[in-house]
């Protein structure tokens, strides 16, 4: 819902999703693995021509780190405007990530505020963003992991197709 919100709230021609191969701040193994991620984001966004998954991170070594990313689609969607969205949550910590400076050169930093506050800060330290204010969505994929963990359903709480994909596969069981 929040990608949906965006794209049509700049207009955009296509949303990538982007599962990272390895993210640099979780450790090998704390979350679902790169391929499982993109099968479940493959399964949410199926059908929906505004959306498509980007495939680059998977086929890199080492960490995912987003510079590296945004040099990747500069290279492969030449002249393009590139708009990098984060939650007001990791916009935050922008300072902290691998070459910030060059991540805000290559992008449009776009601030997703839950709850629609389009009023909410855009500046992070030395950075800007571009606010786009987004439908409250309070469920998170900690939520999501720990009901199944629990046995308790998450049925509504994600995409049919995910949701079904999960439950066959076990994932989330236990861990």
């Amino acid at each position: 819902m929040v990608a949906q919100d965006v794209h049509e709230g700049l207009a955009l021609d296509r949303t990538l999703f982007v599962p990272a191969r390895h993210p640099p701040h979780r450790p090998v193994g704390a979350v679902l693995d790169a391929a499982g991620r993109a099968e479940l984001v493959a399964a949410a966004i199926e059908g929906d021509g505004r959306f498509a998954l980007w495939s680059g991170e998977l086929e890199r070594d080492g960490p995912s780190y987003t510079v590296d990313t945004l040099e990747a689609l500069r290279a492969e969607y030449a002249g393009a405007d590139v708009y990098l969205l984060l939650g007001a949550d990791q916009f935050a910590t922008l300072e902290s990530w691998h070459r910030p400076d060059r991540i805000a050169e290559l992008a449009t930093i776009v601030v997703a505020y839950r709850g629609g506050a389009a009023d909410a800060p855009t500046t992070a330290g030395r950075f800007c963003g571009r606010s786009v204010p987004t439908r409250q969505v309070d469920v998170s994929s900690t939520e999501i992991r720990e009901r199944i963990r629990g046995g308790r359903e998450v049925r509504y709480l994600i995409p049919e197709p995910v949701r079904r994909i999960i439950t066959e596969s076990g994932w989330y069981k236990t861990g």
